[in-house]
């Protein structure tokens, strides 16, 4: 169980997530206990316990996170949350990311990679705070759609980034520390959205239904309808829910292909057959030709399954649970872990090999979660995907990269699992494209 308080935080957050959670299931099992971020917590390592607690249990294992971290998003945002609140606000979000939503978002996407690429040609930056500035800006896309003034737009992603930086820092309320500057920020995003929302019911109904215009214009049976409060969590958790996992999976795809010269020429020879047949950019991309590029989206897969940005989930048991054998007591902290199942050689074969043709067949059910299962799964795993698709095509079709200052093997930790430094890369436009 670690030292006492802090149990084995400190080795979870300095660690190769690879070592930390494969050296306890080879010492313990599938199904261990230990202490984090001052909680008794079971981590369970196989698909069986992972279906389990996400799926055919989920009653009795509430969603959970830290206080502080709770406090930061909003207590009421979606994935805080069981029962019919759940159901009703991740019906909305899902309705804001159905395919024919997501098919007009495709000239806004790859607009948006596009200026992107071109303001980092010929410079050196950080592949991951690049993809954060992009992940943050479709974010804003789906939440608003194009309803929101640059002046609001700029002062969301000055006070969002400020929330971020002190999200994962020591929950200390002193002032000038990271987390009270990101207390105080949070507090600005509120009075900003509630601005927002207060024009938008003032407007009425849009054309193109976005997110906002779902959570304004909702109503129960009864006439009910959600509190500013309840919408700003939502859209807040919404932001944290798209940023940092997409940029992360983008920066682990650039590393990869980088790092195999042989792959990076198949993806670009698939890649340019579509922008050869759009003329050489002169038509646009297109949602149809999104769904026609399966080595590229294996290449997502593959990347989605080795770099396991999101290690495991937390869950909470609202009851005494017995599972193989094993009481988990009321109160403690359940965390099936995704990492352990994707880089298990039964289900994967070598799995620390890169190996993105493992996914011409389908995996066995429940051996691929990087997107969680059951209710509390992604909502936005498809736009997501898509967003990572349209980069990778305008960046192989258009440039070339180099990887700079180091050889992108050492990882550090945001919380989420990235190459140091973020992955500088120098980037260049190809001439004639």
């Amino acid at each position: 169980m670690g030292w006492p308080y802090f149990g084995e935080t400190f080795q979870l957050y300095t660690q190769n997530p690879n070592v930390f959670f494969s050296s306890r299931e080879k010492r313990y099992g599938e199904i261990f206990k230990t202490h984090l971020l001052g909680y008794p917590c079971v981590m369970l390592a196989s698909p069986e316990a992972a279906r389990f607690v996400l799926v055919t249990h989920a009653h009795l294992f509430k969603p959970t996170y830290p206080r502080s971290k709770e406090r930061m998003i909003g207590p009421c945002a979606l994935f805080f949350h069981q029962g019919d609140y759940h159901t009703k606000l991740r019906k909305l979000v899902q309705s804001s990311l159905a395919p024919e939503t997501l098919r007009r978002l495709v000239p806004a996407i790859d607009s948006a990679a596009t200026a992107m690429l071109r303001s980092w040609d010929g410079r050196v930056l950080s592949t991951f705070h690049e993809m954060k500035k992009l992940s943050f800006d479709m974010g804003i896309l789906t939440i608003f759609g194009g309803h929101l003034d640059k002046y609001r737009r700029d002062e969301l992603k000055k006070n969002y980034f400020v929330v971020d930086k002190g999200y994962n820092s020591l929950p200390n309320k002193f002032p000038g520390t990271l987390y009270n500057k990101a207390i105080e920020a949070r507090r600005r995003l509120r009075d900003i959205l509630g601005e927002i929302m207060e024009e938008r019911r003032h407007k009425g109904t849009t054309v193109d239904k976005d997110l906002l215009s779902s959570f304004v214009e909702w109503r129960d049976t009864k006439g009910n309808k959600l509190t500013d409060e309840q919408i700003s969590d939502n859209i807040i958790g919404v932001l944290f829910a798209a940023q940092d996992t997409t940029a992360s999976v983008l920066t682990w795809i650039v590393k990869y292909l980088h790092d195999d010269p042989k792959l990076l020429d198949a993806v670009k020879a698939e890649q340019m057959a579509i922008y050869e047949s759009n003329g050489c950019g002169r038509q646009p991309l297109t949602w149809a030709q999104t769904r026609r590029m399966p080595l590229t989206h294996w290449v997502l897969l593959e990347s989605l399954r080795m770099a396991s940005i999101i290690s495991f989930t937390f869950r909470e048991a609202v009851a005494d649970v017995e599972y193989e054998g094993y009481l988990i007591p009321k109160g403690w902290k359940v965390m099936p872990l995704f990492r352990n199942i994707h880089h298990n050689p039964k289900f994967f074969p070598d799995p620390h090999k890169f190996n993105p043709s493992r996914f011409e067949i389908s995996p066995k059910p429940n051996t691929f979660l990087p997107f969680g299962n059951g209710v509390h799964s992604c909502p936005g795993n498809e736009l997501a995907k898509l967003e990572i698709l349209i980069f990778v095509h305008r960046l192989v079709t258009q440039y070339r990269f180099v990887v700079v200052g180091t050889d992108g093997s050492e990882v550090e930790y945001s919380p989420f699992p990235v190459p140091k430094l973020g992955l500088p890369v120098r980037l260049w436009r190809m001439p004639g494209v």
